[in-house]
């Protein structure tokens, strides 16, 4: 099932249980997950993209062992806040994971993650190179972070 806001699929989460996040790119994605008491991501993997029935195969064999209750997708929006291809793509590859798996799924505005993920991993002074191999999955973990601290935000309200 696909909700549209984060507020719509936290309504529908069990009391515990990792969450997923995935930033989503034309030849990668990134995947970070979260403690099951869903406080604190962590990066995961980065997912070469091949096929579409692959990649999502792929996804799910990284969720399964984690036990993740829901996926939290990045949505690419424009700096005004519309949305382009780019948010058209994610939300078709959304509808096409909800149809390999019940997980719940939920987007969440992903402006500025992959900037915040390579300013940090610059403090970090890591090289280049290795920036390149990481940088999607702590993407993912900036997205994630975002929607379990609303999550938080909204059990305590």
């Amino acid at each position: 099932m696909i909700f549209g806001d984060i507020e719509s699929l936290a309504a529908e989460l069990p009391a515990s249980g990792a969450l997923a996040g995935i930033d989503l790119g034309t030849a990668t994605i990134g995947v970070a997950a979260s403690d099951t008491r869903r406080r604190v991501a962590s990066p995961v993997e980065t997912i070469r993209r091949t096929k579409p029935g692959r990649d999502i195969s792929a996804l799910i064999a990284i969720c399964e062992p984690r036990e993740v209750v829901g996926l939290i997708l990045g949505l690419p929006l424009n700096m005004d806040g519309s949305e382009g291809p780019r948010c058209q793509a994610t939300r078709a590859f959304a509808r096409n994971v909800a149809r390999s798996t019940e997980l719940p799924i939920a987007f969440w505005d992903e402006r500025l993650s992959t900037v915040a993920a390579e300013r940090a991993l610059l403090e970090a002074d890591m090289s280049r190179r290795r920036r390149g191999q990481v940088i999607d999955h702590v993407a993912a973990s900036y997205i994630l972070q975002g929607a379990l601290d609303r999550i938080c935000h909204l059990e305590a309200t």
